[in-house]
């Protein structure tokens, strides 16, 4: 279920990032690790976390994925093993929040984009999803939220 599709400005986010590039299969089994190590990264430096973590895509191939798990911070992050500093841009979004389990995010995201151009937007070749409330909170997938955020052009 998507809540209230609309169109807003992104601030900049300092992230504390890794990034990766891997096949699309392998998304579960990098996902848990990489954000532990994330937040041992930023716990340890003292500069977080100031937000809920997020994946950043930075391109839509089917069969692989090009992007970095990130998580916000108060303070530059100094790099460590495969951390480093990053941001999320300030850029024009389309944005919603997606309700229910990460199994069902691809259809989510088939609704939204269908909403984004059915509002007469074109969609930049990156996207972002922030992880606002998942299994770190609650052991019920239908709690789960998920902002969903894609960049528009022009």
């Amino acid at each position: 279920m998507l809540e209230n599709p609309h169109v807003t400005q992104a601030t900049p986010q300092p992230a504390a990032v890794i990034r990766l590039t891997i096949p699309r299969a392998e998304i579960r089994e990098v996902m848990g690790p990489g954000h532990a190590e994330l937040m041992a990264a930023v716990t340890a430096q003292g500069v977080g976390p100031a937000g809920p973590w997020y994946s950043h895509h930075f391109r839509m191939d089917p069969e692989v994925f090009d992007f970095e798990i990130g998580m916000p911070v108060t303070a530059p992050v100094a790099p460590t093993g495969r951390v480093t500093a990053g941001e999320l841009p300030a850029v024009r979004v389309a944005r919603t929040v997606y309700c229910g389990s990460y199994e069902r995010l691809g259809e989510a995201w088939g609704e939204f984009e269908a909403w984004i151009k059915g509002a007469g937007h074109a969609t930049a070749p990156n996207l972002w999803e922030i992880y606002a409330k998942g299994p770190e909170s609650t052991d019920d997938p239908a709690e789960f939220r998920t902002e969903l955020n894609w960049p528009l052009i022009g």
